[in-house]
């Protein structure tokens, strides 16, 4: 049987050693240096990005790669580097995971998420499944410690991150108050995307999920519709709803080719589409009918992770009680359970899990 019992100087974390081989083991805590903050983590959730590298299938964990993933993080700071300001012991933060370089075109926009040469904690280096996490200079610099109220529930805070990434794609969008808002896939970024279009004043929301447990948690979660595109007759059941003019907003957060090609024609004149979830790479390819770019005037946007910005910016939605995310925690797992909370994460019924070390 595996001890987990501390050693002096040693934490408890969830450590990649290879596909399907995570393993909850004991390891050095980490010790920083010059402008670097040690974070206590109170709260982490695991996310699809997780689940990719937990079956090996992440182009940043090359064979070979040990790594302690995991990149929503919050918790209380427990020790503070030479040259760091602003920050004290103690206080609660979320960690903004993606690093730019600081210095290229991308970076300077304010498009860190774009950076051809990001580091990622949880994915470039050990992450948040663990008792403890260093966040690195760069980050520190770069504004990726970002304060969070003691009000607000940490596992909450821990949705910052895709919460960033679905307000990022919706940035894009520029949704107006009593727009028709067509989100494709109810999981964990189609409720947030239900969520964040009616704060945004949507006038109805429509969601399209063939799942009847998530079908259900859509309709919990704020959406006036749950279609099911498998049985019922999307276009009809939108025109209705929209009083025969179709989406004038479409967020498309399922990785389904035939989900993103059906876009244009249940679009409004004039309307925006958003491919939030990426296709698989061996398959990438849809075909459409531009005719209907060009003659209904449709705006198709792209959009991917999240800047420090969006962190920013989804941060204080979270410390403000705007949107309130409390509903999309599912379950709550111990870090010595790591292994049973990812197998909960993909159970397809779930919606965020979170690991509390």
């Amino acid at each position: 049987m595996l001890d987990l019992q501390h050693k002096e100087g040693d934490m408890l974390a969830v450590v990649y050693h290879g596909p399907n081989d995570l393993r909850v083991e004991n390891v050095p805590i980490p010790e920083i240096g010059t402008g670097e903050i040690l974070v206590k983590v109170v709260s982490a959730s695991i996310c699809g990005t997780d689940l990719r590298i937990y079956h090996g299938n992440h182009r940043m964990y090359a064979p070979g790669t040990i790594r302690i993933p995991g990149h929503e993080v919050v918790g209380t700071i427990a020790q503070i580097g030479a040259e760091v300001k602003d920050y004290t012991i103690d206080q609660r933060v979320f960690c903004a995971p993606n690093t730019g370089c600081g210095h290229c075109e991308q970076c300077v926009s304010g498009n860190n998420n774009l950076c051809a040469n990001y580091d990622a904690i949880g994915v470039t280096s050990d992450g948040g499944f663990a008792e403890y996490v260093r966040i690195p200079a760069n980050s520190v610099r770069q504004g990726n410690v970002i304060p969070i109220r003691d009000s607000v529930d940490p596992a909450v805070a821990a949705l910052v991150e895709p919460f960033a990434c679905v307000l990022r794609g919706q940035n894009a969008l520029h949704i107006e108050p009593g727009e028709v808002v067509l989100i494709m896939g109810a999981g964990p970024i189609g409720v947030m995307h239900i969520k964040l279009a009616k704060a945004r004043g949507a006038g109805r929301v429509i969601v399209s999920e063939p799942m009847p447990e998530r079908a259900v948690q859509a309709k919990q979660m704020g959406a006036a519709q749950v279609v099911d595109p498998g049985s019922e007759d999307m276009k009809s059941i939108l025109l209705e709803e929209s009083n025969g003019r179709g989406a004038d907003a479409i967020i498309v957060a399922a990785p389904v080719h035939a989900a993103q090609e059906s876009t244009l024609e249940l679009a409004a004149m004039g309307g925006r589409i958003n491919f939030f979830g990426g296709l698989p790479k061996d398959r990438p390819m849809i075909n459409i009918n531009s005719n209907l770019v060009h003659y209904k005037e449709l705006l198709i946007t792209g959009t991917t992770a999240c800047s420090t910005a969006d962190c920013w910016q989804a941060s204080q939605i979270v410390n403000s009680g705007v949107v309130d995310l409390s509903d999309i925690v599912s379950q709550r797992f111990p870090l010595k359970d790591a292994v049973l909370a990812f197998a909960a994460a993909e159970d397809g019924k779930s919606l965020k899990i979170v690991l509390e070390p």
